[in-house]
Parts: C-alpha cells; structure tokens; sequence
C-alpha cells in the first residue's frame, strides 16, 4: 500500500468525474424535452430532485468521510455513480430514466466530497494550490466531456452513456488502486483571519454572499439546461450548444492565471463584485441576441465574469470567517451553490412555460444585481461599525 496519495491521482480522478460528468448534463434536458417528449418543468423537476440527491450524497460522503472510511466510501461512491451510468446504457426511457440519473447526481455528490476531502489532507503543497489544480481539472474535464458529448449524441443516446461509463469505470480503477492510503489531516491553517467583535455582522454578511451564490449559480445552472433547448428551437445544432462549453473551458484554463495575476491590484472583493457585474450582464444581453455569434460573444462575457466572480468567493469567505468557524462557513458556501444549481432548471422551466426566455434572462439579471446589492448594503453599514 502506497505511504501516501499523490496528488496527481487526485487530479486525475477529478477530471475523470468531471469528464464523465459533463458528457451528461449538457444533453439531459435536451434529451428530456426533444427525445422523451417531457415538458421544460417536468425536466427541471428531475433535475431539482438530481441536485438535491447531490446535496443528499455531498453531505452523506463527508459523514462517512470522517466517521467511517475515507478508503471504502470513495469506493463506494464511485461505484454508486458507475452503476447508475451503466445501466442508463440499456434503461433510458421514462421514468427510469429520471430515477437513474438521480442515482448518479447522489453519488456523484459524494465523488465531489471525497476528492475534496483526499485533496485536503496532501501537505506537500499548499491547499489553495491543491485546490486551484483540482479547479483546473474540472474544467478540462467539462472541455473534453462537453466535446465529446456534441460529436457522440447524433450516433445515439447508447453510445453517449457507454462512454460516460468508460470514464467512470477509469475513475473506479484509480479509485480501487490509488486512494488505499492513511489520511493525514490538516490540523492548522493559515492565522490571518480577522478575530474579535463583529461575528454577528460578519455572519451576516456571509448569509448574504451566500444569497448572491445561489442566485449566481440559480443563473449559471439555466446555460446548462434549458439554454440547450433554445439554442436548438433556433434551429442550432446541439454540437454547436456543445462547443460553447468547451470554449467556456478553454477560456478558463488560459485566463485563470491572468486573473490570479489581479491579486497584487485589486482587492479580491472588489474583483468578486466586478465579476458578478460582467456574469449577470451576460444574461441581460441574450434578451438582443438571435444567432450563433452572438451566444458565443455572450459566452465569452459570462466566462469572464466567472472567473472574476466565482471562484474567488469561497477564498474571500475563508479571509472572512474566523478558523473555527472554517468548515460551517465553507459548507454554507457549497449549500448555496447546489440549492442555485438545484432551484435553476425548474426556475427556467416555469417561467419559460408561462413567460417566455426573455423574460427569463432579464429576471434572472434584475436576482443577481438584487443580492450584489443587499451584499454591497451590509459591507457600508460593517464598514460604519469599524
């Protein structure tokens, strides 16, 4: 048995989930509305109750994580998600279909968990540079799932999910044969978090930020639902709704070291607030657009946007919140992100059912800047206070 978990097993096993991962959802409501002939609410009911059984599986996998075995529930989590992938290559009609996949939303909640959690005890190197490798893996995973799935979806919705199979069988085996370590945990972090009064305020402020993830992410979940649909009633091909995500991906992996390069320039708030700014304009201004560049201009807008505003959210919440208080905060902040990606899907559904796609994006628009500003509200009034 090896002494201990390298990271690159990690990394791999991450962007093997993540791969297999984005080979399915960009395609599941497509798949829903235009093969199964199920309304945009029925699929974001599916894909509501997907999340939740993610959040089921996110919370389950940590318990097991520190209360049973880190070893066997990887093992088990993979096989949860495997399984359920495998047998959706002969079982894809409804409703098994909606069952299977949450099966798979619930396991992969715990994959998610358990990687995170091997992640954080590799002490060779710093955790904000394990985990800024492990977010690099995710996007190449989601380019070449998300590829993959626009080329392999015209030969059938079988081949589709026989290679998401493959790549979750190639995320058991590393499973299987890497991760039979000892944990270490991290038992210190970094002292330079702010300490004394203000708890009351600073918890409140993360209440807030966590209203902005979820209507961020509320956001976010409707380009990798009910966006498929639009795309293709405008008559694009769903490779080309396909190839969107990968230039997401690829936008990602080259400008996420510029953005890291802002640090010494502007103050990680500040950048969160831009962030959100430019991600919430890019859902104001696909009520204007009517062809393919145009979604592709307004993916690069949302892409920049990401990567200012996103990802800098959990960092600034660590910054924010005192170390023993680390795990609650962080976990409010994962929360946040799945009930957004959870409640986004039967959001778009509904109000496209009953209002239409523009009314969609401008009221998704008008969420976003109403939480930024309730969260801009309370930094004035902590900054009276201080």
């Amino acid at each position: 048995m090896s002494k201990t978990l390298k990271l690159k097993w990690i990394v791999i096993a991450n962007f093997l989930n993540n791969a297999g991962a984005a080979l399915m959802w960009p395609l599941t409501t497509v798949y829903m509305h235009n093969y199964l002939h199920q309304s945009l609410s029925t699929a974001g009911i599916v894909l509501l109750f997907m999340s939740s059984a993610m959040v089921a599986g996110n919370y389950l996998g940590g318990w097991l994580f520190d209360h049973w075995d880190p070893y066997k529930t990887a093992v088990v989590s993979v096989t949860i998600a495997m399984v359920a992938v495998f047998l959706l290559i002969f079982f894809n009609d409804w409703p098994v279909f909606a069952v299977l996949l949450t099966v798979v939303g619930f396991g992969d909640g715990a994959n998610i968990t358990v990687v995170n959690a091997y992640a954080a005890s590799v002490k060779r190197k710093s955790s904000r540079f394990v985990f800024n490798i492990l977010y690099m893996a995710l996007n190449v995973g989601v380019v070449v799932g998300t590829l993959a799935v626009g080329i392999l979806l015209p030969m059938g919705i079988q081949i589709v999910f026989g290679v998401t199979t493959f790549f979750y069988v190639l995320f058991f085996l590393v499973t299987v044969f890497k991760f039979k370590v000892p944990i270490e945990r991290r038992t210190t972090k970094p002292e330079n978090k702010r300490q004394g009064t203000g708890n009351l305020q600073i918890s409140k402020l993360v209440w807030l930020i966590c209203v902005l993830v979820t209507t961020s992410y509320l956001s976010y979940a409707l380009w990798e639902s009910v966006m498929a649909v639009h795309l293709t009633n405008m008559h694009i091909p769903f490779y080309a709704y396909s190839m969107l995500w990968t230039i997401n991906g690829i936008l990602i992996i080259i400008g996420q070291p510029f953005v890291n390069m802002l640090a010494p320039y502007l103050k990680l708030r500040r950048q969160i607030e831009i962030g959100v700014v430019i991600f919430a304009a890019s859902f104001i201004m696909l009520i204007f657009i009517d062809s393919f560049w145009g979604f592709i201009i307004d993916f690069v807008v949302l892409t920049i946007g990401e990567m200012l505003g996103l990802p800098g959210i959990p960092a600034w919440v660590d910054e924010l919140t005192n170390q023993s208080d680390t795990g609650k905060y962080q976990g409010m902040v994962n929360i946040a992100i799945s009930v957004g990606r959870a409640l986004g899907p039967l959001y778009g559904g509904l109000i496209i059912d009953h209002l239409g796609y523009q009314s969609l994006f401008l009221s998704v628009g008008i969420l976003m800047i109403l939480s930024l500003g309730l969260f801009l509200n309370q930094v004035r009034r902590m900054k009276k206070t201080t």
